[in-house]
């Protein structure tokens, strides 16, 4: 598989996730919207606001990634892709087979 179509393939399912964390989302919304009881004090399990957050969290890293899978497909047609944003070096086949969307050589990511 190509380095193109793995991140076409990463896209498709990144796309899939925050259409099922975007529809959790909106089952906790309705459900907070449908109880008046304080679920602060609710004994049964996680509150409405702690299960709002952490879907807006899940929300907010798969957005930035399908920044990054978008900003990798763009680089390979602009012939950037596989250089090091911060220093301008190759990043390694290894990190690049491992996540195929990074922006940066392992000794930026480490700094």
């Amino acid at each position: 598989m190509s380095t193109e179509e793995r991140l076409i393939a990463e896209r498709a399912d990144t796309l899939r996730l925050i259409a099922s964390l975007s529809g959790d989302w909106d089952g906790v919304v309705e459900a907070s919207a449908q109880t008046g009881v304080d679920d602060e004090h609710d004994p049964e399990g996680a509150t409405i606001a702690y299960e709002r957050a952490r879907i807006e969290a899940s929300l907010a890293r798969a957005r930035a990634h399908l920044a990054d899978i978008d900003d990798a497909l763009r680089r390979l047609t602009d012939g950037a892709y596989g250089t090091c944003e911060s220093c301008g070096g190759p990043i390694g086949a290894e990190r690049l087979a491992a996540r195929p969307a990074t922006r940066t050589c392992i000794t930026c990511a480490s700094t």
